[in-house]
Parts: structure tokens; C-alpha cells; sequence
């Protein structure tokens, strides 16, 4: 069954057929002038490839949430929830470890973060809401509607993003900026960020570095983020 893409590009390929026979048998100046002849050689075939990735709301989903589950996350010790939509993004960077490469080395950066967080200081699990890895794909931490613990008074009204890797002096790879920017769009279409959210950097609300000063540099020009007055 040939689908419609193909049928489009047959009648193309028989059209450009029909004027070049008219063309032998009738001469240019009977039929077409050389700037129809050249127009209609134009014409494009429509037989390309299909856009990879899921169209989902008007942006192309190339990213896998990577679930607890996967990427091996211990039991928390304690869960406190809040009520969504969250008004607020929170963006940060890890600084160490660096930019994760591969899924498995992305799944070990995520434990060895929430070991960190939670044998070190205390915290009943991984700090942040969701991160972002340099394989492209977003990790759940907390999760949404989770009480987090990485940005003092905004944790209950915030979405916590992280970039795993250190972006003091040099930018995320611009997939994993793509990935960032497509996530909060689809936290805000699933209904779990508010159509009018608020970004900001890690260092807008608490004395930090974080996100870096390459990372912070670009988000200060994405959609929502607000200077704080």
C-alpha cells in the first residue's frame, strides 16, 4: 500500500515527465518558457524523512525520564509533599561530578549524588527535583510536588533542575540546554509548573556560584526568568 507521502511523490515525478516529453515533441516556445521548465524541476518530491522524536504539545520530545527505579535510587527516609502547580524553577549545577556522557555513567552520578546528600548532610534523599544529563536524558530525583531540599525558601514551591557537570567556565553541550528548556515545557503542560512560573538561578536565591557563570549567563535569556528586585 503505498502511504501518502509516496503518493505525492509519484505524481511529482509524472508531472516533471509530462512537461519534458512536451518539451521534445513541442519546443520550449510552443509550450513552457525555460523559467516553468526550471520551476517545475524545482518541485520538490515530499518524500523526505519524518522529524525524529515524539511531537508532544508543540515540542519535540527527544529525552527519556530515567525513573528512580533505574537509575537505582534508595528508599527515602522521609517524604513531604506540596501542593502543585509549583510557581518557581530552581537551576542548578552539580559542579562535581562532571558532565555524565553515557546513561550508566549518568545513573551512577545520580546515586553517588544522593549518597552524598543523604550520608553527609542528613537530607532524607537527593537534594533536587530532576536533573539533566549530558546523554540527554532527564533523571527523576525527588520528583514533582516533592518537598526539596535546594533552595532555602523555595523548596516547597519550586521544581529543583539540575545539570549535572561543573559549568563555571564552560557551557552544557547544546543538547542537554535543549533538553533543560523542553523539560519545563512539559512540566508546565502535564500541569505540574504554572503557566506563569518564575526561573531563577541557585545563586539569585542563596550566596552560591551555582549554576555557574557560563550556565547562568544563558538562562537569564530563556522565556520566564526574572531578575529579583
Amino acid at each position: 500500500m503505498v502511504n501518502a507521502a509516496g503518493s505525492v511523490g509519484n505524481t511529482t515525478a509524472a508531472q516533471k515527465l509530462i512537461l519534458l516529453v512536451n518539451l521534445l515533441l513541442f519546443g520550449a516556445g510552443n509550450m513552457f518558457t525555460s523559467i516553468e521548465l526550471r520551476e517545475a524541476a524545482a518541485i520538490p518530491d515530499h518524500n523526505d524523512t519524518a522529524a525524529t522524536g515524539d511531537q508532544i504539545l508543540g515540542y519535540t520530545r527527544n529525552w527519556r525520564l530515567i525513573t528512580r527505579a533505574e537509575w537505582g535510587a534508595r528508599t527515602p527516609t522521609s517524604v513531604a509533599n506540596f501542593t502543585g502547580p509549583a510557581p518557581y524553577v530552581i537551576l542548578h549545577h552539580s559542579y562535581q561530578p562532571g558532565v555524565c556522557r553515557t546513561e550508566d555513567a549518568c545513573k551512577a552520578s545520580m546515586r553517588s549524588m544522593q549518597n552524598f546528600h543523604m550520608n553527609s548532610h542528613g537530607w532524607p534523599d537527593i537534594g533536587y527535583s530532576f536533573a539533566v544529563g549530558g546523554d540527554g536524558n532527564v533523571y527523576e530525583g525527588r520528583g514533582y510536588d516533592v518537598v526539596g531540599a535546594h533552595a532555602p525558601n523555595y523548596n516547597s514551591r519550586s521544581i529543583g533542575l539540575l545539570l549535572i557537570g561543573n559549568f563555571m567556565e564552560e557551557l552544557p553541550p547544546a543538547p542537554m540546554l535543549q533538553v533543560a528548556q523542553d523539560f519545563i515545557k512539559y512540566s508546565m503542560e502535564e500541569g505540574h509548573l504554572r503557566d506563569d512560573y518564575i526561573l531563577h538561578g541557585h545563586r539569585q536565591v542563596r550566596n552560591t556560584e551555582c549554576p555557574g557563570d557560563a550556565l547562568y549567563a544563558v538562562i537569564k535569556k530563556w522565556p520566564h526568568w526574572q531578575d529579583l528586585n
